[in-house]
């Protein structure tokens, strides 16, 4: 019998699968647990996909929220400083999201948020009084310590919005893969209402790992989208929304 060789190349073998176990464990660290909004991967079993989404189940600040009994406060006022940047637009399989370039800012009071990115959600995810609407806009801002703020903006059935239009145009023909085009500039503050009055709450992502800690800022005003807008969304995602989450012990302020 030839032992001798079968064991080099036994030992060759397993020298091979240790040198390549930490290529693996970063190939399976680059690609988190796969999550969806129905089935055996949608929102009530998210927390236990993996431990990094523990918060979707364990959490006590979450979002979205039926946003009612607010209190009237004396907020200070949401001051968006945006710039017009190139458009750079992705299907992430989960929504249509804007990557904006950095250097737009929100102040809100002595706090500074930049602006990193804006995606949607159908119908709305949050919900004023028991009421939702056809489409949300969520903007998701950080500030330099990795603290999120995110101004979310109702989308209601009405007159085309020429804003979305200039999005829906550019949807990516491909999930998964970020798409510049170099032709086209916007700047995301043609799409906020002229009534920036607003709710304010702590919460957490609406999507996996759920994290908590994220300030959110409710516009009280819609903007309009047609119905052709509606369904060309609807096309690619009928139905992407978290459920309304409960509201426990939080504040819920409202401006003036």
């Amino acid at each position: 019998m030839q032992t001798r060789p079968f064991r080099k190349m036994f030992s060759n073998a397993m020298v091979l699968c240790f040198a390549l176990l930490p290529a693996l464990v970063r190939a399976q660290e680059a690609h988190p647990p796969h999550w969806a909004y129905e089935g055996k991967e949608g929102p009530k079993d998210w927390g236990k996909l993996d431990p990094t989404f523990a918060a979707c189940s364990t959490g006590g600040r979450q979002s979205p929220i039926d946003i009612k009994g607010a209190k009237k406060a004396d907020l200070p006022v949401l001051k968006f400083n945006y710039n017009a940047v190139p458009l750079n637009i992705i299907d992430n399989g989960h929504t249509i999201q804007a990557n904006y370039a950095p250097g737009s800012t929100l102040t809100v009071g002595d706090k500074t948020y930049t602006l990193k990115q804006f995606h949607f959600h159908h119908p709305s995810e949050e919900h004023i009084n028991g009421k939702g609407y056809e489409l949300v806009a969520h903007l998701v801002h950080a500030d330099a310590d990795g603290h999120l703020a995110v101004v979310a903006v109702l989308l209601k059935k009405g007159s085309a919005n020429a804003f979305l239009e200039t999005v829906w145009k550019n949807f990516p023909a491909e999930k998964g893969k970020a798409v510049d085009v170099s032709t086209v500039t916007l700047n995301v503050k043609d799409l906020l209402p002229a009534d920036l009055g607003y709710y304010t709450f702590a919460g957490s992502l609406t999507t996996p790992p759920c994290s908590e800690g994220v300030t959110w800022y409710v516009l009280k005003s819609q903007v309009s989208l047609s119905g052709d807008q509606v369904a060309a969304f609807t096309k690619l995602y009928p139905m992407n929304v978290r459920p309304i989450q409960p509201m426990n012990d939080r504040e819920l302020l409202e401006t003036k």
